[in-house]
């Protein structure tokens, strides 16, 4: 492990997303030494090294990841590089931060997890909704009991046009192993579940549907239209029913494209045995986003927290750089966006069978 009074030296992996990546790792010039990029967009790459003033610039994240120096390194790819890059990784001795979702596939999620505990690597996925103000002001109330116990929860990230592009990585299931429900979908499920304690799913009934992507509708503003086909061969919007082993249900809703009054907003809503909570985030907004309802003196009562903005892409790096140098345990943890990703893959597969999985 590194020692907790060096630098960490770290190497980022895909100039996308990487960029929040490189964000973080940049607020924390005590701590850190971004000393590698790596990405196949030459131009972007380019521009992003000269921006965060870093040293090495690769084209091949394999010739990234065989620098001796490079002690931790952040997955920013697609869904399909996630395990590969993972794997040779750990594989190099690299601690490893990647991007939601921890794999495509249940099977590559398990290796990805196995080969970090074999080579005592801190694999940490990056779920960094827990970590902004609201959520972790209602995860504080709830652990204190100010909910009772939650029955019921009411979760989703739902848009009315926000379909990442026709022939994108995003919309080709060879590549990204689903469309809203492992984009999006992830997100809110861990959020639900973390929130409630981490319970276990026991059944899951749900369908999925294509109405707007494959006649090239729903599209996110900005980007150019289509006349119908193409590639997309994902669903758009995807919807579950999960039962706990704790006897609470959960359901879900998930969508990239809809004719609704939403925009692009999540919530997670609690209904608990003393008192229920609402998280509703329209438009990534970090204020009044949070409320409590409980009785109060025998009157209905509703509570508006004043949470703090603080950006959970930022805490999550941080707390993985913290995790590192400190050589130990941290979560998310890879094993639960494995867990994630197994009620990912159930939810598609009662959706494709029609009909009630048990887990």
């Amino acid at each position: 492990m590194t020692s907790s009074s060096s630098r960490l030296r770290v190497g980022v992996i895909g100039c996308g997303v990487g960029r929040a990546h490189l964000t973080s790792y940049a607020t924390l010039p005590d701590d850190v030494e971004i000393v590698a990029l790596a990405g196949t967009d030459e131009d972007r790459c380019r521009r992003l090294a000269a921006e965060f003033n870093i040293p090495r610039l690769f084209s091949d994240y394999r010739d990234l990841l065989a620098q001796p120096d490079v002690e931790a390194v952040s997955v920013c790819t697609p869904n399909y590089l996630h395990a590969p890059i993972t794997l040779a990784a750990v594989a190099a001795g690299k601690h490893v931060l990647v991007e939601k979702p921890l794999a495509m596939t249940v099977a590559e999620g398990e290796a990805m997890v196995r080969a970090a505990e074999k080579a005592g690597r801190v694999l940490m996925i990056v779920f960094n909704y827990r970590f902004r103000g609201d959520a972790q002001t209602l995860k504080r109330h709830i652990d204190a009991g100010g909910l009772g116990e939650v029955y019921y929860v009411q979760a989703g990230w739902l848009r009315r046009h926000g379909i990442p592009g026709h022939g994108s990585w995003f919309v080709c299931k060879e590549q990204s192993g689903g469309g809203p429900l492992i984009d999006l979908g992830v997100h809110v499920l861990d959020l639900a579940l973390w929130l409630m304690g981490r319970p276990r799913a026991v059944a899951v009934s749900a369908a999925t549907y294509a109405a707007l992507g494959p006649r090239g509708r729903g599209l996110w503003p900005g980007l150019r239209p289509s006349s119908g086909g193409g590639n997309f061969d994902v669903e758009d919007l995807a919807l579950a029913f999960i039962r706990l082993e704790t006897g609470a249900t959960l359901s879900l809703a998930v969508s990239w494209a809809g004719y609704t009054g939403w925009g692009d907003d999540y919530f997670v809503h609690l209904w608990g045995r003393e008192g229920g909570a609402e998280l509703t985030v329209r438009g990534y907004a970090e204020a009044d986003t949070l409320r409590f309802f409980a009785d109060v003196a025998g009157v209905r009562t509703e509570m508006r927290p004043q949470c703090p903005a603080i950006p959970g892409h930022a805490q999550v790096v941080g707390e993985f750089v913290r995790a590192v140098k400190a050589g130990r345990p941290t979560s998310p943890t890879g094993e639960e966006g494995l867990a994630v990703l197994r009620l990912v893959d159930a939810i598609y597969r009662s959706a494709a069978e029609g009909k009630e999985i048990r887990l």
